[in-house]
């Protein structure tokens, strides 16, 4: 009777640490705590912690080590291709991890993304975006042969850019490339649309990479600058990337590298 209580107590003491696992694979425990850890990573990526998702969750686990076991079986982990693999994914998660346990005691503050929004307003302060036509031939004779026919009143620039532009983004809308500033074009052609006027037909076709272009601005106006709350997160990514980058340079600045 005694030895029959004493089983029983051992078994009771016992229970909570086995209850721990929700698997054992070849005698090797998956722990709960395992578990929890892997749904809370996949949860920080956009998951939803669910019963389904814990299930999916536990057999992937087993899975891993049913495999993990079998390779290390076949001595896989010993080969020195796989070890230099292991080395360089833990190198990477560590480096990762890092990073964010670093933007995690820096955060980028709303005082430092409104700064940075005021400088790039006022760097774009009296800057001009353009509506510009073009189309785009392969050879300077026929550029020149469209530019003559459209300035004489013979052929329209818009029927030109349908039939003849090789542009096939802009040459079913006759040529029209919308609203952008001239940066947003290779530096031949932006040349050319800033020193055109509001309604000016280029003199003569412009060369660039793509071929020989016949371009015209229909009309400019000052660049708007879009409000704070549109480009927060695009800044704030931004200063992010500021801030680990320095961060890297005064890590590398302070090692002693032979």
């Amino acid at each position: 009777m005694k030895r029959f209580i004493l089983l029983v107590a051992a078994c009771v003491i016992a229970a909570p640490a086995f209850a721990q696992n929700v698997a054992t694979v070849n005698g090797k425990p998956i722990t709960q705590k395992s578990l929890d850890q892997f749904v809370k990573l996949l949860v920080s990526q956009g998951a939803t912690d669910s019963p389904q998702l814990r299930d999916q969750v536990k057999q992937e686990m087993i899975n891993r080590q049913v495999f993990v076991q079998a390779a290390e079986k076949a001595g896989i982990a010993k080969q020195p291709d796989v070890q230099t693999e292991v080395e360089l994914a833990r190198q990477g998660i560590l480096v990762r991890a890092l990073m964010a346990d670093y933007l995690q005691k820096h955060p980028v503050t709303d005082k430092q993304v409104q700064d940075e929004y005021n400088e790039v307003k006022q760097q774009q302060a009296g800057k001009q975006e353009y509506k510009v036509r073009h189309i785009l031939v392969s050879d300077e004779k026929t550029a020149n042969d469209l530019l003559a026919q459209i300035k004489s009143g013979k052929l329209k620039f818009e029927d030109a850019a349908k039939k003849e532009s090789k542009d096939p983004g802009s040459a079913e809308k006759g040529g029209d490339l919308g609203w952008a500033p001239a940066t947003n074009y290779v530096p031949p052609f932006a040349q050319a649309v800033t020193s055109l006027q509001k309604g000016q037909l280029a003199d003569k076709p412009v060369q660039t990479q793509y071929g020989w272009h016949i371009i015209q601005v229909e009309d400019t106006r000052p660049v708007e600058f879009p409000p704070l709350d549109q480009v927060r997160p695009q800044l704030e990514e931004m200063l992010r990337q500021q801030l680990l980058a320095n961060y890297q340079k005064s890590l590398r600045e302070q090692a002693k590298v032979q």
